[in-house]
């Protein structure tokens, strides 16, 4: 498996929705922070985008200690609200985003095996079908708290 490390954190959403590009949007940036810094042993970014985020949750690798969800969660709070989410906790029904599929469930059968974080961000505006690009003002200024919440938990800080 490609994903053959003990901590993958996963950037899920489509950039060409608005703000569920947050996921991904947040993983180009967490690359470009370890640019030139170190970045903690077995540990991957992963952009999935909107399709393989269903294959990585699906084929988990036995390595992995902890998958780190970084993704826009419909939750009672202002846009751009950073919240840390376990796969037991989400808002019920709140997380069947714009990917065509549950993934509650697929998360849910992955904590089993490993520790599972989502942080999710309250999304302002998600535009699906209509395609418009950017993230709003308020989700684009939760992108440092999100970051600072994955460094912490994969040692980084």
């Amino acid at each position: 498996m490609p994903y053959n490390v003990e901590t993958l954190v996963v950037g899920c959403g489509n950039i060409l929705f608005k703000d569920d590009g947050f996921g991904p949007v947040v993983i180009h940036k967490l690359e470009d922070y370890f640019e030139d810094k170190e970045m903690p042993d077995e540990t991957m970014f992963v952009d999935a985008g909107t399709g393989a985020t269903h294959f990585i949750f699906s084929l988990p690798d036995e390595k992995w200690k902890k998958v780190i969800v970084i993704d826009v969660v419909e939750f009672d709070a202002e846009p751009g609200t950073v919240k840390v989410f376990s796969p037991f906790d989400m808002p019920k029904g709140k997380y069947e985003n714009v990917h065509t599929w549950p993934v509650e469930e697929p998360l849910h059968e992955l904590a089993e095996n490993c520790e599972v974080v989502i942080v999710g961000c309250k999304p302002g505006e998600i535009t699906s079908p209509d395609v418009e690009m950017g993230l709003t003002e308020a989700v684009e200024n939760a992108i440092p708290e999100a970051m600072e919440i994955v460094l912490k938990e994969i040692g980084a800080k």
